[in-house]
């Protein structure tokens, strides 16, 4: 087996951003392996699919330990799992809490710890995070508590790894995208939910994985929070 190709490793890889990071990182070479609850397997042999809960440690675990063995490293990890309830705070279920917590939080903490103690062996690595761009500013008719209590924390933790493994050749990037056109949103959703940016239109799954690669490849940044929003964080 050659270990020469670099490995990503995709979270919640069966449809829209996720599938579509997927190929990005195949078009640019790499193996991927790539990780949803529902993912089918592929017939490209140099894509892995690992079904499972993304929160669930021993789905980490083969997710990256799988990886290994069928590939022989991990150069980056995109941790684009994640799930959104849009409802009133104090009408959160204990279970909806479980759930958001368990993708967005759980999700993340398990398999970036483990990627990054691949990424350790070789002093060198991406992990870039899929959050959210209403985390840094609230909209009024907008639910974003759960949202801020999550990928908020990732946009937090993202800074705190950069700083921690940045002497270790590993970096720690996150992509803050705005209302992005996927399968979440149905089409009549569209015009109503462009008038959050200030662009006037939701976003495309192409922003947010030409993000992605952007970061991927520009090697001088990291502990960065890039915001794909149509200019929603800067202001309205």
């Amino acid at each position: 087996m050659s270990t020469s190709q670099k490995v990503a490793v995709v979270t919640g890889a069966s449809q829209g951003i996720g599938a579509a990071v997927v190929q990005a990182f195949r078009n640019l070479d790499y193996r991927v392996v790539a990780t949803s609850r529902s993912i089918k397997p592929s017939d490209d042999p140099d894509i892995l699919t690992i079904a499972g809960d993304i929160g669930d440690p021993a789905t980490a675990q083969r997710v990256i330990s799988e990886g290994v063995a069928r590939f022989g490293r991990i150069d980056t990890l995109v941790n684009n799992a994640g799930i959104y309830i849009g409802k009133p705070f104090t009408e959160h279920t204990q279970e909806e809490f479980e759930a958001v917590t368990n993708v967005n939080l759980a999700g993340f903490y398990y398999i970036t710890q483990l990627a990054i103690a691949e990424m350790e062996k070789r002093s060198s690595g991406h992990v870039v995070s899929v959050t959210a761009s209403v985390v840094d500013q609230a909209i009024s008719g907008i639910y974003s508590v759960m949202a801020a209590l999550t990928k908020g924390g990732l946009n937090a933790a993202t800074r705190s790894l950069a700083i921690e493994y940045a002497k270790k050749g590993i970096r720690v990037n996150a992509v803050a995208p705005g209302v992005i056109n996927t399968p979440m949103h149905s089409p009549e959703t569209h015009a109503a939910l462009g008038t959050f940016h200030p662009l006037g239109r939701i976003g495309e799954t192409s922003d947010i994985v030409n993000a992605i690669l952007y970061l991927e490849s520009t090697t001088f940044v990291t502990g960065d929070i890039l915001h794909v929003d149509g200019g929603q964080s800067a202001g309205r």
